[in-house]
């Protein structure tokens, strides 16, 4: 892949805050029974997400990160998860809300969303802004789903291509040539 230029605008900003609040509304209704909602963001990539949704919440909540590493400076997973940075927090009886940028082939979400009900959460829901259900190599279940995208390499909004590009406002396309999920 070649960093060439800025990306093409494929999700402008006013359609992620549009959406975020759409998520939100969602999340206060089914979280409404709920006094111990832990809202775990997946970092780095969640963390403009995370922000910008937990602030439309009007509940009570705790916020806590978790850190692994699955991309090594290339454009594809591979499908080895490394913890890099672990929970403060104790997930024993909590509702857990795991918020993650982007799911691919699925394999890290299935390993946290497996970790942390091995560790005792009462619930883990997972809130995702972007889904490239096409990659999908093994079953997760989307509790809230921002946008679908194709195989295109995504950056901004917290999303990067070697650590760059993460503060762009929009989602954009880094480079049209990994196209290949459209149509399926």
């Amino acid at each position: 892949m070649t960093d060439s230029g800025n990306p093409r605008e494929l999700i402008s900003r006013e359609a992620l805050q549009r959406r975020i609040d759409e998520l939100a509304a969602e999340i206060e209704r089914d979280y409404a029974g709920s006094r111990d909602l832990l809202c775990v963001g997946v970092l780095k990539g969640s963390v403009f997400f995370l922000s910008d949704l937990l602030q439309r919440l009007s509940r009570p909540l705790v916020v806590d990160f978790f850190q692994t590493s699955s991309y090594r400076g290339e454009t594809t997973s591979h499908g080895e998860v490394r913890i890099r940075r672990d929970l403060d927090h104790s997930l024993a009886g909590r509702d857990v809300l795991l918020i993650e940028d982007i799911v691919d082939t699925g394999y890290t979400m299935r390993t946290i969303m497996a970790l942390m009900g091995f560790r005792g959460a009462r619930s883990v829901r997972l809130c995702v802004l972007l889904d490239k259900a096409c990659k999908r190599e093994t079953a997760v279940r989307i509790h809230y789903r921002g946008f679908e995208v194709d195989d295109v390499f995504v950056v901004g909004y917290g999303l990067d291509y070697n650590d760059r590009y993460r503060n762009l406002p929009y989602i954009g396309v880094l480079d049209e040539s990994t196209a290949g999920c459209q149509g399926q």
